[in-house]
């Protein structure tokens, strides 16, 4: 698994993931999801980084099951698809997931 281009990337922000959906970080200017808007409240702050938390997971998931299902091989004639393929199973989620948490980050 850990052959695969963006599996160490995806394992990492899942494991700095946990401590946010946890609610263990506490409001700070270095590690979290940082806005004006979280800055400003502790409810928002955890509320916000809780969603932002599963986001992440929820992506590195993805990711790692596109991964398993389709891995890239470097010698492969079609290694460029599958790398794209790989790229979008990654970044799309992940920014999909982290918009969401921003828009709830506002309402909450």
């Amino acid at each position: 698994m850990l052959t695969q281009p963006f599996a160490l990337p995806a394992a990492i922000l899942f494991l700095l993931a946990i401590p946010l959906v946890l609610g263990l970080i506490p409001r700070n200017r270095f590690y979290g999801m940082r806005t004006q808007t979280t800055l400003s409240d502790d409810r928002r702050w955890y509320a916000a980084n809780r969603a932002a938390g599963v986001a992440i997971m929820l992506a590195s998931g993805v990711y790692g099951a596109v991964a398993m299902a389709w891995p890239y091989e470097r010698a492969a004639s079609d290694s460029i698809w599958t790398w794209g393929m790989h790229l979008a199973a990654f970044v799309v989620p992940l920014v999909a997931g982290l918009s969401v948490a921003h828009r709830y980050a506002k309402r909450v």
